[in-house]
């Protein structure tokens, strides 16, 4: 510190002034909490009955890292002869990961998912808080605990409250670049049919407690929550309808599926959520409307876009039943009638789903906007850069964290993992 003495304070001088008192101030709290984790990992040794067949084979040395630096701790290893196992009663009491105390371990899974790679993660912690962890560090305590965050998105679902108007849930699919192996053999959009992308289905749950002044539907501030799988349609949507549960949906008084009109959304729509009231995202259904347009006259034809508005204006007005009388006649005859009769397929089949003035006039959302933000923010953001590519678990793991912190519940993750790890050390739950 001597060389700052006497000398005219600059922005240089200053940064790296910061950058000692940081080192000389962690030193000491690392040191602290060595001592303070000694101590209880003594503790927990000291209190540790072993459970049947354990064989205490005597102490081992452990590094610890925690925010503020490493240290050693001693604590018991047991081994089981009879499962060819052993461990270390202590860590799980401590609730170690890898070496990694509680907090840093919980900094590391948010930077390794939140940043666009594990390598900009490994920088993050460097430059913001003088943390030394190597990015395939990161990598390996993101997969350690991204697999119990998938497998707590899928727990069994205790029925919440709800007191808004309306509680809305929505779910899309959306393709994440995959490593060759996990392609192989798989149908997809390239030219030679191949596939470069696996798809990944994300489901959000939001509320509505109120319209504005123009009697448009107002979200809830922070209601949304999601989840995420790469099972199949059939195993998402029990699992989106765990979520709707979890939101108080039982207790909710209406709910709206919003869906893109997809057969397989359709599908679950049907199976896990018969009593909501279900929308086709309106403006899925314009997209469509110009594929029926393009198939009865043209997609260069000069009244195009003047029809394609009137569909959307006639579409807010209940008139889709109208829409299709109309359309197959202008077509009956034509070489265009079958193309036309294709593309009508998609609004004869979701004609209920789309009486959007109905909805409009309950104050309802008839966009799925919702979602598609959130497959570009919490799966785009993470999973699509460029020259990423994934595999399954790799993908599976980082967006289970992404969701989790997404919907604010890092908090509640934390415990129930924390708590799992004390399970460790019941001689009841070991034994059973």
């Amino acid at each position: 510190m001597a060389r700052f003495q006497g000398q005219v304070p600059h922005g240089q001088l200053v940064q790296e002034l910061e950058l000692l008192v940081r080192t000389a101030v962690f030193k000491s709290a690392s040191a602290l909490v060595g001592v303070l984790l000694q101590q209880a990992a003594d503790r927990s040794d000291a209190t540790y009955q072993s459970k049947p067949g354990e064989q205490r084979k005597g102490r081992e040395a452990l590094q610890v890292q925690c925010l503020f630096g490493t240290f050693l701790i001693r604590r018991d290893y047991y081994y089981h002869p009879g499962k060819q196992q052993g461990r270390h009663p202590a860590d799980a009491a401590l609730g170690l990961e890898l070496g990694y105390t509680p907090a840093l371990a919980r900094l590391i899974c948010q930077q390794g998912a939140d940043a666009p790679g594990y390598k900009r993660a490994e920088q993050t912690l460097a430059d913001t808080g003088g943390i030394t962890v190597s990015a395939r560090q990161i990598h390996r305590v993101v997969q350690r605990v991204g697999g119990d965050a998938q497998a707590w998105q899928e727990r069994e679902a205790q029925a919440g409250p709800c007191d808004a108007s309306v509680l809305y849930v929505s779910g899309d699919g959306t393709g994440v670049p995959m490593c060759r192996e996990e392609v192989a053999g798989r149908k997809g959009k390239q030219p030679d049919g191949t596939a470069k992308t696996r798809q990944v289905y994300l489901g959000c749950v939001f509320t509505q407690h109120r319209t504005d002044e123009a009697g448009h539907p107002v979200r809830d501030h922070d209601s949304t929550t999601y989840v995420s799988s790469f099972k199949p349609i059939g195993d998402f949507g029990p699992l989106l309808r765990q979520e709707a549960i979890r939101r108080g949906m039982g207790g909710a008084s209406k709910v709206v599926l919003l869906i893109d009109g997809a057969a397989g959304l359709e599908h679950m729509g049907r199976d896990c959520f018969k009593d909501a009231f279900q929308v086709v995202d309106f403006y899925h259904a314009l997209e469509h409307a110009g594929l029926v347009l393009e198939a009865l006259i043209g997609k260069d034809h000069p009244d195009f876009k003047k029809r394609r508005g009137r569909w959307a204006r006639r579409l807010l007005k209940d008139k889709v039943r109208s829409l299709i009388a109309e359309t197959r006649r202008a077509a009956l005859g034509t070489p265009r009638a079958d193309a036309v009769a294709e593309a009508l397929g998609y609004f004869e089949r979701n004609v209920e789903r789309m009486q959007y003035g109905t909805f409009r006039k309950n104050g309802w959302f008839i966009g799925s906007g919702v979602v598609e933000a959130g497959c570009k923010t919490v799966i785009g953001a993470r999973c699509k850069q460029s020259g990423m590519f994934w595999s399954k678990p790799g993908a599976e793991k980082v967006l289970a964290l992404r969701c989790i912190h997404n919907s604010r519940r890092l908090d509640c993750f934390w415990k129930y993992r924390l708590n799992q790890h004390a399970r460790l050390n019941d001689a009841l739950s070991f034994s059973a």
